[in-house]
């Protein structure tokens, strides 16, 4: 099963990431902008995801996706990572959230 330590591993394998403490747990920026959280119990993460999007991943898979009634008004979805199939997975949902916060240097070509 994936945890905390995967993701950590996998979104500081995406170039000019930093892990930083915010709120009490990690948080992952690349050029200063945050584009991944690990919450206190560690069961899931928290990722970049515009809120038209975030609605149609969530009805598509609930099991997998939600937002937290204090995150309703924000850009970001929380991803279980228990129901994740595997590290690809993972490593795709991560990119995609990275991608969003990287500059246009880092994601051009």
């Amino acid at each position: 099963m994936l945890d905390a330590d995967d993701v950590r591993r996998i979104a500081l394998s995406f170039p000019e990431t930093t892990e930083k403490e915010r709120w009490n747990h990690p948080t992952f920026d690349v050029a200063g902008k945050m584009f991944v959280t690990i919450p206190d119990d560690e069961s899931s993460f928290a990722v970049r995801c515009p809120k038209f999007e975030r609605d149609e991943l969530i009805a598509a898979e609930p099991h997998k996706f939600w937002v937290p009634a204090h995150e309703a008004l924000s850009a970001w979805v929380r991803v279980r990572l228990a129901a994740l199939e595997d590290s690809n997975e993972l490593h795709d949902i991560l990119l995609d959230s990275w991608r969003q916060a990287a500059p246009t240097r880092l994601t051009a070509g």
